[in-house]
């Protein structure tokens, strides 16, 4: 038996504004909303989507899983740039400053990070 990925799934106090929120950073569309679950995704039969649930308080803590999202060439700090006006918050959790990746904040304080372009290693 071999099980996959179906969604991930994010709590939420503004169900509706962080899907929005997220549906707008990865270009992807609300796929279905209930009064307690949104689901969004790139299209109906993709994999994979990110399922967001009603939650009855904030987040409290550091996140122990997040998301790592990796913009195409020459775009991070563009992507950074739109990624912030749509609502993102950038998140000091002890970086020196010599990360190859940005920590951001979606409006409900979940830390996620913009990856340096890809590379692969030769040799």
């Amino acid at each position: 038996m071999t099980v996959s990925l179906h969604h991930i799934v994010v709590d939420a106090v503004d169900l509706p504004g962080l899907a929005r929120f997220w549906a707008e950073v990865l270009d992807w569309r609300i796929l279905s909303e209930r009064e307690r679950e949104v689901v969004i995704g790139p299209a109906v039969d993709a994999p994979v989507g990110i399922c967001f649930m009603t939650a009855a308080q904030g987040k409290a803590v550091k996140n122990r899983l997040h998301l790592d999202l990796n913009p195409g060439p020459g775009e991070r700090e563009a992507e950074i740039v739109r990624i912030l006006a749509l609502g993102a918050s950038r998140v000091e959790i002890g970086q020196l400053g010599t990360e190859s990746w940005t920590v951001l904040a979606d409006p409900e304080g979940n830390e996620f990070c913009v990856l340096r372009e890809k590379r692969t290693l030769i040799g």
